[in-house]
């Protein structure tokens, strides 16, 4: 039978539901100035608004991996799909900042089936010398909403309400939902248990560490509770991997972590999206607060940065199936690093757009090459019935890296600037930033441990197809 044709439903669909996700990510942070007016939210209030998402999201991926490949990876992707549309339509609704925040944490649930399936789901359809391309597709699809996502965002926020910014995903899921259940056909993983215990461990593990990133700024990195929660967070996750070891059918084998390409991708994975969410959390703003732009205005001058996934991505795939993910993730990362430190360097009160043009393209680059590649190293590093696996922990790792990024910068930005003036946001704003850059550097160090691609898969396929199960 001829495959192309489902392929193309699947890859279509999988990159909505993602643009969708990633959608709703950039147009709240281009809203966070308007949603701090309108609800009278703090700095800890707006960070909640994005971390509530993150932080369910980051807990919830593997098992999101793991509930697709005992229930079906379709059926759990579908299910995803209503939630999120369902509590889109929550946050639009939310009297007040509390209940936005709720809202917004429901919301990453669904998101974490959308997410965590939609790679798996395009790993599993397509082999390894077109896994790359189709990878590339698929995020720079989801670049389509990094495009769009901030000049929406600032549209509807000035021009309708920020409310707004939560509705345009209802209709998009609405649409998909239907065409999902229809188009894409129902895979299940190699390990059809459930591993509640195994589940219960890694959710918890991420909870606490993520609670205790999130929670150190405002209570204190030394307070008994967050201390307390990374080291509870760190002993579950230390629980896990010793109760998967002991497992014939882990959820995530430990074995995968021998693979340079796993680990090396995941470590790069990591360092990209703390040194991205770190700075999308605060550049919308600074270009509000520091340079006086409308949400509009701002949204419009993230175009240049956020432009280049949708045109970036899908070549650096398609390369990384000939010449391999190292020199892709290592120069991207040393390319976002570069712009980053740039902007850091010339960011104050009064800056003009023809400045901020080019460093703002080669950070966009360098993500752009970087996102696909990493992503493809570590699915590319393990058998096919097994890439939901490793979908789910890449998942859970981005959003780590998101959540530990963002913290950082708030912590930065707390010691050194404020709200009070223009001025005073962008001396907080530059060391932030160049913190940011400092992260991304870290990222292609790592990425300097992937091995060549061939050689890669070679090794650990033979490694690990008989972990798969035990």
């Amino acid at each position: 039978m001829d495959t192309k044709p489902r392929n193309g439903w699947v890859l279509a669909l999988t990159s909505v539901a993602s643009l969708m996700v990633a959608l709703d990510t950039l147009v709240v942070s281009t809203a966070l100035t308007t949603i701090r007016h309108d609800l009278g939210a703090s700095i800890e209030e707006l960070e909640w608004t994005v971390n509530s998402y993150n932080l369910s999201l980051a807990v919830l991926l593997m098992p999101a991996a793991a509930l697709g490949d005992r229930f079906g990876r379709r059926r759990m992707f579908a299910i995803g799909l209503a939630l999120f549309a369902a509590t889109s339509a929550a946050c639009a609704l939310a009297p007040g900042v509390g209940w936005l925040i709720a809202a917004r944490a429901v919301q990453g649930a669904g998101a974490a089936l959308v997410i965590s399936l939609a790679l798996a789901i395009v790993s599993a359809a397509y082999p390894a010398e077109r896994r790359g391309a189709a990878i590339g597709i698929l995020e720079g699809i989801t670049g389509l909403a990094v495009v769009a996502g901030p000049v929406i965002g600032g549209a509807i926020s000035q021009g309708l309400s920020w409310e707004w910014i939560f509705w345009v995903n209802v209709p998009i899921g609405l649409v998909a939902l239907p065409l999902a259940v229809n188009k894409i056909e129902e895979s299940f993983g190699s390990d059809t248990g459930l591993d509640v215990p195994g589940l219960a461990l890694v959710a918890g593990g991420a909870l606490g560490i993520v609670w205790g990133l999130v929670r150190g700024n405002t209570a204190g990195w030394d307070s008994l509770e967050v201390v307390l929660s990374l080291a509870a967070g760190a002993a579950l996750v230390a629980a896990f991997v010793a109760w998967e070891l002991r497992r014939r059918e882990p959820m995530l084998p430990m074995r995968f972590f021998r693979s340079p390409a796993f680990s090396a991708g995941n470590a790069a994975t990591f360092f990209l999206f703390a040194s991205l969410f770190g700075a999308v959390f605060f550049f919308a703003q600074f270009l509000q607060t520091s340079l006086g732009h409308d949400p509009l205005e701002a949204g419009l001058r993230l175009v240049p940065w956020t432009a280049t996934l949708f045109v970036v991505a899908p070549i650096a795939g398609a390369l990384a199936d000939r010449i391999g993910e190292r020199p892709l993730v290592v120069g991207g990362l040393a390319l976002q690093a570069v712009g980053m430190a740039w902007l850091a360097t010339i960011a104050e009160p009064g800056l003009v757009f023809t400045e901020m043009l080019a460093p703002s393209i080669v950070t966009g680059i360098g993500a752009s090459a970087a996102i696909p590649t990493s992503a493809n190293a570590v699915v590319g590093a393990v058998p096919g019935d097994a890439v939901g696996k490793a979908a789910g922990a890449n998942g859970m790792v981005r959003e780590l890296g998101g959540v530990f990024g963002i913290a950082v910068a708030v912590a930065v930005f707390a010691g050194l600037g404020s709200y009070a003036s223009a001025q005073a946001f962008s001396d907080g704003f530059a060391p932030a930033i160049g913190v940011a850059a400092a992260l991304s550097l870290a990222g292609a160090v790592t990425g300097l441990a992937l091995p060549a691609r061939r050689t890669s898969e070679s090794m650990t396929h033979k490694e690990l197809s008989t972990d798969v199960s035990g």
